[in-house]
């Protein structure tokens, strides 16, 4: 089984930055593909970014790209959300997904095998 713990959320002014870990445990992720979803209330579990096992190939929502960035560091069984620029309907639980995916990089939520419990991110105006 693989763990995942996410961090690094809190609460942020519109326009700043905020950087998200997922730190892994248990069966090695270092060749899965990994993901980051978010969900505010009564909405659901929306796409964010994922990346590949190797790190080579990264995606993004339209909504994210330009100011979102995903990378991992393999040695350290860590995933990271860079997040820049950031807004109000940014504001969500982020989380992080992890998928033995060797060959493509699962951009939807039910694709994913393990999660992690989430943390808050708040944007305010």
């Amino acid at each position: 089984q693989v763990q995942l713990v996410e961090s690094g959320g809190g609460l942020v002014q519109a326009g700043g930055s905020l950087r998200l870990s997922c730190a892994a445990s248990g069966r090695t992720v270092s060749r899965y593909s990994m993901g980051w979803f978010r969900q505010a209330p009564g909405k659901e579990r929306d796409f964010v970014a994922a990346i590949s096992w190797s790190g080579g190939n990264t995606y993004y929502a339209h909504s994210v790209k330009g100011r979102f960035t995903i990378s991992r560091d393999n040695a350290k069984s860590t995933v990271y959300l860079q997040m820049n620029s950031l807004q109000p309907e940014d504001t969500a639980v982020y989380y992080c997904a992890a998928d033995p995916s060797y060959y493509t990089v699962p951009l939807n939520s039910g694709s994913y095998r393990h999660w992690g419990q989430g943390t808050q991110v708040t944007v305010s105006s």
